[in-house]
């Protein structure tokens, strides 16, 4: 498994959604809902990847594009929540 978190959930977007397709153009700015890469039933995926693999929480009012539309959105996203756990850890 890819050791950076960024590598780590475009390695499952490709598996899960690009069905194992290196060869896309996955920028860490692309827009996964915009260029239909990922639906609603796909953030839900996304979500439960998220939660079990970084053990984070994920509220469903941050199920939102802002957090969640892009690998960089993702990253940063996983960024703030695993400090907050260690904060209150």
């Amino acid at each position: 498994m890819p050791d950076t978190t960024a590598a780590q959930i475009r390695a499952f977007i490709v598996e899960n959604f690009l069905f194992g397709d290196e060869d896309y153009a996955l920028g860490d700015d692309l827009s996964l809902v915009e260029n239909d890469i990922v639906d609603s039933t796909g953030i839900l995926e996304m979500v439960s990847f998220l939660e079990e693999r970084f053990g984070i929480a994920v509220a469903d009012a941050d199920i939102v594009p802002a957090n969640l539309d892009s690998v960089a959105r993702i990253a940063a996203f996983v960024a703030a929540r695993q400090v907050g756990v260690r904060a209150a850890g």
